[in-house]
């Protein structure tokens, strides 16, 4: 009995070891504009409203020219009555022109959102590196 006691004793878990994931003896100094981030303080909040504004600004242009494109396609048809007699093989003008020319301008109106809103998150994550 006495030698069970000893061997849980000897048995016991070894220490627990602290698992550091980074060496912070070479890490770089914080920018100060992600630590006004963070804080929520006002250059951090004018920083974020700067991007906001500019993804908005895009958005609200990119938004304006699809409402003047899609928009003035019924209206050209209409102010150009010529328009309606003319045939692409063997389909109507008109048919073509509202029933298939939207979408690839529609998928080239995202691609342009997507690339400019990337392009103001790039440039302000470098602002905020800097």
């Amino acid at each position: 009995m006495t030698s069970s006691r000893t061997s849980a004793s000897q048995q016991r878990p070894p220490r627990r070891k602290r698992v550091v994931l980074a060496d912070r003896r070479g890490e770089r100094r914080v920018p100060r504009a992600i630590i006004d981030l963070e804080d929520q303080s006002s250059m951090g909040e004018a920083m974020v409203r700067g991007l906001v504004r500019a993804q908005l600004r895009t958005s609200l242009l990119l938004a304006g020219v699809s409402v003047l494109v899609l928009g003035g396609l019924p209206l050209l048809l209409r102010w150009v009555p010529g328009l309606s007699e003319i045939r692409l093989w063997s389909i109507p003008l008109p048919w073509l022109v509202l029933g298939v020319l939207p979408f690839p301008f529609i998928l080239l109106i995202g691609y342009i959102a997507t690339r400019e809103a990337e392009r103001h998150e790039r440039e302000f994550a470098e602002l905020v590196q800097r």
